[in-house]
């Protein structure tokens, strides 16, 4: 079975998961504003998230015969997200966050279950439904949260 496809799909997915993960670190570490705390605890869990994430999307990379990257450089490279460029308020760091989700949530979707389904990899596509489904409710969560401003 080639599963070449698949697995690059995986790296793109892990290398997104990387720029996220740093990302969060930013908006941690930077969110300025009146729901501070709130926020930056907010970011801390998901950044300690996305770090259990991308261990077992690089764990299943390898089990399915694949080499995970495992440079930076290569993960600017393959990621189809942005560094982080909000100015660091609340609505700007939120909304780039739901855009990222939303992006991973669509190649997941669009992608990842497609080529995983193709390879007969019922393990791959259970580990895909449940990082988008974290991430709908990230997404879901997020929305609320600018409902208020």
């Amino acid at each position: 079975m080639d599963n070449q496809r698949f697995i690059n799909f995986l790296n793109q997915l892990l290398s997104n998961h990387f720029v996220l993960y740093v990302k969060l670190h930013r908006y941690h570490w930077c969110v300025q504003g009146r729901h501070f705390f709130q926020l930056h605890a907010t970011f801390e869990e998901m950044y300690n998230q996305i770090a259990e994430d991308l261990d077992e999307v690089a764990e299943r990379i390898l089990a399915i015969d694949g080499k995970p990257l495992a440079v930076m450089s290569k993960y600017l490279e393959e990621t189809t997200l942005v560094e982080a460029n909000a100015d660091d308020k609340e609505n700007e760091i939120i909304q780039q966050l739901m855009d990222d989700y939303k992006q991973i949530i669509s190649e997941i979707r669009n992608d990842g279950l497609p080529l995983a389904n193709e390879n007969n990899d019922e393990p791959s596509a259970d580990l895909l439904i449940a990082l988008q489904g974290r991430y709908e409710k990230y997404v879901w969560m997020l929305t609320a949260y600018l409902a208020y401003e």
